[in-house]
């Protein structure tokens, strides 16, 4: 059997359960690209996924790249979530690409690293060491890009395809599972296209519909979900 992990979003184990075991989530070791319209939840799914694996003390590998650390911290509190315990023990690493940018000073901390979206080879370093980093902590850890879209807007688009490829044969040869997301029209068909085509599992959402367009172990699912403030939720 496929082993899978919990999504920490209600309901959506279940949506893409298997019929025969009921055992559901996204599957382990595997990327998944979330995508769709502006403000549909992307970026909200990322947080679920990341605090879920918190709380199951699983580390986490998160590049920020829309928001620097201290929104970041803001918009988790706003769900009232608390980072801190996993911050102190190490189990949340985190590549700020966004502070140097705005201006913001970043605390450098051996699991808070500054970067850059004009320098994706500077992320691609700064992911190296915190790969070896989270497996050494963990056989079993998470990653996400929280997104693609602004390093489309500063970088040239095969780039980002190539640090996409890069950043998934890295996750996943350290035993990691990525989700990565992704504003949909924000690069042209055929770009958008190699980017679906890098990664294991797709899921859109358009705000009323999560749609599973591909998944590993899994056919195409589809349910209605709303967004609340305590996260997403699949509506039954």
């Amino acid at each position: 059997m496929l082993p899978v992990i919990g999504s920490g979003i209600p309901g959506f184990d279940k949506l893409v359960s298997n019929e025969k075991t009921g055992i559901g989530g996204i599957p382990e070791n595997t990327s998944t690209l979330i995508y769709g319209p502006p403000k549909t939840g992307k970026s909200i799914f990322c947080y679920q996924f990341m605090y879920h694996g918190l709380s199951n003390e699983e580390p986490c590998l998160y590049i920020m790249t829309d928001y620097g650390i201290k929104q970041f911290q803001q918009k988790i509190a706003d769900y009232g979530w608390d980072l801190g315990s996993s911050i102190e023990n190490q189990m949340f690493y985190i590549i700020d690409a966004l502070s140097s940018v705005s201006g913001t000073e970043v605390v450098e901390t051996a699991t808070c690293v500054s970067s850059s979206v004009h320098n994706p080879t500077d992320i691609m370093v700064k992911l190296g060491v915190g790969t070896r980093f989270m497996s050494g902590m963990s056989p079993r850890f998470r990653s996400v890009i929280d997104s693609l879209t602004t390093l489309l807007a500063f970088n040239e688009d095969m780039l980002v395809v190539r640090v996409l490829t890069a950043f998934i044969m890295r996750i996943k040869e350290a035993g990691g599972t990525a989700v990565i997301t992704y504003t949909e029209g924000s690069a042209d068909t055929k770009i958008e296209t190699m980017l679906k085509a890098s990664v294991d599992n797709i899921i859109r959402l358009d705000g009323e519909q999560l749609v599973v367009e591909a998944m590993v172990g899994c056919g195409k699912r589809n349910a209605p979900y709303i967004i609340t403030d305590k996260g997403i939720i699949i509506k039954e």
